[in-house]
């Protein structure tokens, strides 16, 4: 018997490279990230992909009209840092 996940994991809406990033923003956005890329040096390239590749999801979000909606609206669910650190706890969970 195998374990299998409880939430399958498909391919990822937005591929972990320049390419994929590149792919999921608009044109000027597009632009912003090849320039914030290109400007890096080596050891903070990670951190530009990295950052982007969040926006991209972020943008390519199936939800997220209706979460950016919740959060102008001021209806969007919230949570307490100390209810975040605890479940983390209980998670056994670094806590930092």
């Amino acid at each position: 018997m195998t374990a299998q996940p409880i939430h399958p994991h498909g391919p990822e809406r937005v591929p972990r490279n320049a390419e994929g990033i590149a792919a999921a923003l608009d044109g000027p956005r597009r632009m912003d990230f090849y320039r914030e890329l290109l400007a890096a040096a080596p050891e903070e390239a990670e951190g530009v992909l990295r950052r982007w590749w969040c926006e991209a999801m972020l943008d390519t979000d199936p939800a997220g009209d209706r979460l950016t909606a919740a959060a102008l609206d001021g209806t969007l669910p919230t949570t307490s840092i100390a209810d975040l650190v605890a479940r983390r706890q209980d998670a056994g969970l670094p806590v930092e």
